[in-house]
């Protein structure tokens, strides 16, 4: 009888570790006109996990070499793309699968481990989004730099409500750069908001550490991604978090304020700077001075006509909808 009792107990064992190595999953990336970009997209996507069981492109702009290293081409018109309602596409499109890893087109997988890395967590059944490590890319500058290393540490974290208000806004900090949900968790938080200007990962977030499940930054998941914004596409960019803040008031509210997490980060940016490139803390403080000036034009957007709104947005797309709807 112990020996029949202790091979039930072995199978059982061998079942759940199974069941938990064995999680499918589809990888998502929408993508516009990459040009050289699909090139690298293709190299770093064709040596993936076996639990990968489709690579879904959601493209703007027809790509042959998609088509060539066997990827799902879904063609949508530029018009038609939308950061919440083009993804939510992208999780139809992925079938019955356990999770979905998206990425953007100008996100380098850095190493064959990365995507087995964001799918690791998800062991815990209680992990309901991983999201992953953000490098600055080669020709990056400082300040650039140090965007990258503030919001992704090299220490893991995971998060859960309630204990994760104590972290402010940073609470729902996530990106769809390089992020993985879990497909059960994303639908019991109502999937990814549609006609949103921006911040539709950081939506998704907050509904789903709200819905009870678990937050992960996994840091040895890791991609090369970074912006070098001109002065004016800094502001412009800014324009779209203001605008994106004042929309998400009340679901940001039961998290905490933004500015004073903008404050910690320009304390930091100097200091980082004052370091390596002291030169440079003169362009920091005006680039700050901007984003904060453009941060809160968009937190009154809705004062502004929607031809002016158009012509500050980097989004520009969402207020063309917007006008329409008016």
């Amino acid at each position: 009888m112990r020996r029949r009792r202790q091979k039930v107990l072995d199978f059982d064992f061998v079942s759940t570790v199974l069941s938990r190595v064995m999680k499918s999953a589809s990888i998502v990336v929408p993508t516009l006109n990459p040009g050289p970009l699909a090139t690298n997209l293709v190299a770093t996507l064709t040596h993936r996990p076996d639990a990968v069981q489709r690579v879904i492109i959601i493209d703007s702009g027809s790509e042959d070499a998609f088509k060539a290293a066997g990827f799902e081409v879904h063609g949508i018109s530029r018009a038609e793309f939308d950061h919440g309602r083009t993804r939510n596409l992208g999780v139809a499109l992925s079938g019955p699968v356990d999770v979905v890893v998206f990425l953007t087109q100008d996100a380098m997988l850095c190493g064959q481990d990365a995507i087995d890395n964001i799918i690791a967590p998800f062991d815990d059944d209680r992990v309901g989004l991983v999201y992953g490590r953000q490098l600055p890319r080669d020709q990056a500058g400082p300040i650039e730099s140090h965007a990258r290393y503030y919001n992704y540490p090299d220490r893991p974290m995971s998060r859960v409500m309630p204990q994760a208000k104590a972290l402010g806004i940073k609470a729902v900090f996530n990106s769809n750069s390089f992020a993985a949900y879990r497909v059960a968790a994303l639908e019991a938080a109502g999937g990814f908001p549609r006609q949103i200007i921006m911040g539709e990962d950081q939506v998704a977030a907050a509904r789903i550490l709200l819905a009870d499940w678990r937050v992960v930054y996994q840091a040895d998941a890791t991609v090369k991604h970074s912006h070098g914004y001109s002065l004016i596409e800094e502001f412009r960019r800014y324009f779209d978090i203001g605008v994106f803040h004042d929309l998400q008031r009340e679901l940001f509210s039961r998290f905490g304020r933004a500015e004073s997490e903008g404050m910690r980060f320009i304390r930091s940016e100097i200091g980082f700077l004052a370091a390596r490139s002291p030169a440079r803390i003169p362009e920091s403080l005006l680039r700050n001075a901007m984003k904060l000036a453009a941060y809160r034009l968009g937190q009154r957007h809705h004062r502004l006509p929607v031809a002016l709104k158009r012509r500050l947005a980097m989004n520009a797309g969402y207020f063309r909808h917007a006008e329409k709807s008016a």
